[in-house]
């Protein structure tokens, strides 16, 4: 039997007590609470959409640099329990956290991201041939899980996800929009990596559960969870820095 952290306990205590706020910010939702939305129903997707022909060859260039990303149970230190070498990432925002540097690499994907309004977190998540990541929910409603499909080896069935048992497969150039707080898992049995632009966006809401909304994802950017990963970033980023050089550029 294992045993849980102080961490751990520490989280599930202050889940316990967003509890309502949690509620509230569902009630007042300007979007559906299902597991997919309509990624037509949110204007901002359509740039993304138009730009990924410049996303893509951003992240081959990324590519090239695979055996130095981090995994991202590395960089989210509370996602142990889904860790993974396999499953990289390149991050260009992490909880509203800017990397300058992985930014001034990827110049084209972060003026795209910069334009979603409500976007906290902007990522390349690349799943290497053969990895499934196991069911896992996320902590809180007042955010949007969205992917750009950007490589999506063949063929489609190998390589998918399902999300509170609806099940859907990546196309690249496309959208999915979806609530990452249902049970979710993810599966790429292809030959080829998988690679997807991943953002958190916050949930439009009417008020009052929109202030309730921002005034968690603010205090969540200063809690300790989220303060080590970003630390943890950090460190990544003078690292690599230290073995590539500081990119030029604005």
């Amino acid at each position: 039997m294992s045993i849980k952290t102080i961490r751990e306990y520490a989280y599930d205590a202050a889940m316990a007590l967003l509890e309502p706020a949690g509620a509230l910010v569902e009630r007042t939702s300007l979007v559906p609470t299902t597991p997919f939305m309509r990624a037509e129903d949110f204007a901002w997707t359509r740039p993304l959409e138009e730009g990924w022909a410049d996303i893509r060859r951003e992240v081959e260039a990324v590519l090239t640099w695979r055996s130095d990303l981090p995994a991202f149970h590395e960089i989210n230190g509370d996602a142990t329990g889904i860790r993974n070498d396999d499953w990289k990432s390149f991050f260009l925002y992490g909880y509203g956290s800017r990397s300058a540097d992985n930014c001034k690499r990827c110049p084209r994907t972060a003026a795209l991201v910069e334009r979603v309004p409500g976007m906290k977190t902007a990522l390349f998540s690349i799943l290497a041939p053969g990895v499934r990541v196991p069911p896992h929910r996320g902590a809180w409603r007042g955010v949007l899980r969205y992917h750009l499909g950007v490589m999506v080896p063949d063929p489609v069935l190998g390589c998918g996800i399902v999300v509170g048992g609806e099940q859907a497969h990546w196309e690249e150039g496309k959208s999915l929009v979806f609530d990452d707080t249902y049970e979710h898992h993810v599966w790429n049995d292809t030959g080829g990596t998988r690679v997807v632009l991943f953002l958190d966006v916050e949930r439009p809401c009417r008020f009052p559960g929109s202030l309730v909304n921002q005034a968690v994802i603010a205090g969540a950017a200063l809690t300790p969870f989220i303060r080590s990963s970003v630390q943890k970033h950090r460190e990544w980023e003078q690292r690599f820095a230290a073995k590539y050089g500081v990119p030029l550029g604005a």
